[in-house]
């Protein structure tokens, strides 16, 4: 029999009629000879609800309060899912994260797994139970607090999960029916994958694709965990990730994707000598900001600019650090620009194919879209454009490569 982990997102089990419904697919699973472990969200917005009780009550959020506060959606979730498969003759246990041996660092709020020491869960599966973990939570091997591993937890607790049991797939249900090449809502004839590679997958959630959660795909190629991701609504085959298979033709382009949630900043007139950019990029990192593309232009009359990109929420924390660093770097001053985004081409094929960075560019041009920065990775093009421009560009790319006719494939 095959061993399944399905984790299921918050929209899945919104309501109690959404929880009825994935019970009622945990036990057809199980009718088809499979084992199964479930690994669940919080309710519906339950997690946004909690956090603004929090904020209601108390300007003064301890992170170890906060977990012991955002974890208890998860609870709620997984004891009734267990009922409802009791309802259905499933025999189902509910296992908080602890209960699941998830052992953790001691970062509130954001943790990250350290050990998963399964023992229970897979004594539950061999007594032909259904394990239902609740996800994104753990404990921290070193204070013995609850922790939460962060938005978008509950997929990484399960290709975790199913990595420490040795499952066969790991099934994570979502609100979409899979990967598709654009997000649908931009891109109307956007199509859905049937295939993709941890590589394209880890790049295409790294630059605005927002399922599965990054950390999952890191971990689940890392691990080397097969991962399907699939509606809780239509029960449709969805897109399948796995290792790249080096027999199999690939895709020049696989996707468009873009990201909305940036801001540019930039510092003028600083001196162009050794050691002034590991000064500031190591005071940026001290400040836990994650800084992605990066320009120096070229030196004119012994100074330059420096422009890079972080995520729109640490903009007033980059700008701070930066102020901070103007007059020991001897810099003339700190510029953010909110108003950009950025659109990325991704796939594997580009490794052997050149020309993709040229259409790009030649695609956006005639468009009479400006690129302000590029980025570029062996299957990645990204490019920041005005943010009131980035779906056009899109759009453009989307249709300047096919994809809605499926995949050009590289020699």
């Amino acid at each position: 029999m095959a061993l399944v982990v399905q984790k299921f997102g918050g929209t899945s089990v919104a309501d109690p009629d959404r929880i009825r419904a994935v019970a009622d697919h945990v036990a057809r699973t199980r009718k088809r000879g499979n084992r199964v472990v479930v690994v669940i969200s919080a309710m519906g917005k339950e997690t946004d609800e909690l956090l603004r009780l929090a904020g209601d009550v108390a300007t003064t959020r301890p992170g170890r309060e906060m977990d012991m506060l955002i974890t208890a959606g998860e609870r709620k979730a997984m004891a009734l899912l267990a009922m409802a498969l009791h309802d259905l003759g499933v025999e189902a246990d509910s296992f908080t994260g602890s209960q699941a041996g998830f052992i953790t660092d001691t970062t509130h709020t954001n943790a990250k797994i350290v050990e998963v020491r399964p023992d229970r869960i897979r004594t539950a599966v061999d007594a032909d139970r259904v394990p239902v973990v609740g996800g994104a939570q753990g404990v921290a091997g070193e204070t013995h607090d609850v922790t939460f591993l962060g938005r978008g937890g509950s997929d990484t607790t399960a290709v975790a999960l199913a990595h420490a049991l040795g499952a066969d797939i790991c099934e994570l249900y979502t609100d979409v029916s899979g990967v598709f090449t654009s997000d649908p809502r931009i891109v109307a004839n956007a199509r859905k994958m049937e295939r993709v590679s941890f590589d394209e997958l880890l790049e295409m959630t790294a630059n605005g694709c927002p399922k599965p959660a990054m950390r999952s795909v890191e971990y689940a190629r890392t691990h080397g965990v097969d991962l399907h991701v699939r509606s809780a609504f239509t029960w449709e085959t969805g897109t399948l990730v796995t290792k790249e298979d080096h027999d199999m033709e690939q895709a020049i382009v696989s996707a468009v994707t873009h990201d909305t949630d940036e801001t540019k900043v930039t510092i003028t007139g600083v001196p162009d000598r050794p050691g002034i950019a590991a000064r500031l990029f190591r005071a940026l990192a001290e400040h836990d900001i994650n800084v992605d593309l990066i320009v120096q232009n070229v030196s004119v009359a012994g100074v330059t600019d420096i422009s890079f990109t972080v995520p729109r929420s640490d903009t007033a924390a980059a700008e701070r650090t930066c102020a901070e660093l103007v007059e020991e770097m001897g810099a003339t001053s700190v510029l953010t620009d909110p108003d950009i985004a950025r659109v990325s081409v991704i796939g594997a094929g580009m490794k052997s194919h050149p020309g993709v960075a040229a259409k790009v560019f030649e695609t956006l041009s005639g468009h009479g879209i400006n690129i302000e920065m590029i980025s570029t990775s062996a299957i990645r093009v990204s490019c920041v454009v005005r943010e009131d421009q980035v779906e056009d560009a899109v759009q453009a790319l989307h249709d300047a490569f096919r994809l809605e006719h499926g995949p050009v494939l590289a020699d």
